[in-house]
């Protein structure tokens, strides 16, 4: 099973639930096997933290994280895993299966990332908006004749995956190694403002008009979670495109 340590690598993430008694079912999932950072965005119950199917699991609801949005829930992390089923849904990204999950987390573990783990709504799962924040598609086999699970069902087949095979050795010294910084890949908060400071460089350069701005938006997180750019390339593409703007929206005087 995973350390505690590299449990505390993986955040669990719930887009708009409306029933507090699957989100109690996903917190008494994660005591189970042993996780406990669970955030919540946009519930839909005001009163989910008192669900009564947390049992074991009281004080992982009253420590839970609320948000208003999907970027601020996975703004910290550098492995974003979408699940859901492949029915009705043309995916833009890679899709894995369940068994799969193991190695990119241990990956991401081993080079001292964070994970987050996201289950859409239980009417309709993740959207296509929701799923342009996440750099896979995790789909968990089912039978072809109900695809869909339960939303605490679908969270604890996932754990388990995760805690039994993707643990990684710990390190003899504290902190990763200087070649895993280097390696790093980028935080999703930092990739959305880069793919922010692309669109304002792209309007104010005439490359695209407005009424392509959401469509371009979303391309943009897709395509810079697919390129998975290190912190340190980060870096360089935010300094090159401020360049880039100031000398569109300041032009030098002659």
């Amino acid at each position: 099973m995973l350390p505690p340590l590299q449990r505390d690598q993986i955040d669990v993430v719930l887009v708009s639930p409306r029933n507090p008694l699957n989100i109690g079912a996903v917190a008494r999932a994660m005591a189970n096997f042993g996780f406990d950072r669970l955030t919540v965005v946009a519930p839909y119950a005001p009163h989910w933290r008192e669900a009564k199917s947390a049992v074991g699991a009281p004080g992982l609801l009253k420590n839970a994280r609320q948000v208003a949005t999907l970027a601020e829930a996975v703004a910290a992390c550098t492995l974003v895993a979408g699940t859901g089923t492949l029915t009705h849904r043309k995916p833009e990204q890679r899709v894995i299966q369940l068994p799969e999950l193991a190695l990119p987390v241990s990956d991401s573990i081993a080079a001292a990332g964070r994970v987050a783990l996201v289950f859409g709504p239980e009417k309709h799962g993740l959207t296509r908006e929701d799923l342009s924040f996440c750099h896979l598609l995790v789909e968990i086999p089912t039978d072809a004749r109900q695809p869909s699970m339960n939303l605490g069902q679908a969270a604890a087949v996932c754990l388990y995956e995760l805690a039994a095979h993707a643990s990684q050795p710990l390190p003899t010294t504290p902190g990763p190694s200087p070649k895993t910084i280097s390696g790093t890949q980028t935080a999703s908060g930092t990739l959305d403002r880069i793919a922010t400071l692309i669109e304002e460089t792209s309007l104010a350069a005439g490359y695209s008009p407005r009424t392509m701005q959401d469509a371009n938006r979303h391309d943009l997180r897709l395509l810079l979670r697919r390129l998975g750019p290190s912190e340190r390339d980060s870096r360089r593409i935010l300094g090159f495109f401020r360049r880039v703007l100031r000398q569109l929206t300041h032009p030098p005087t002659r």
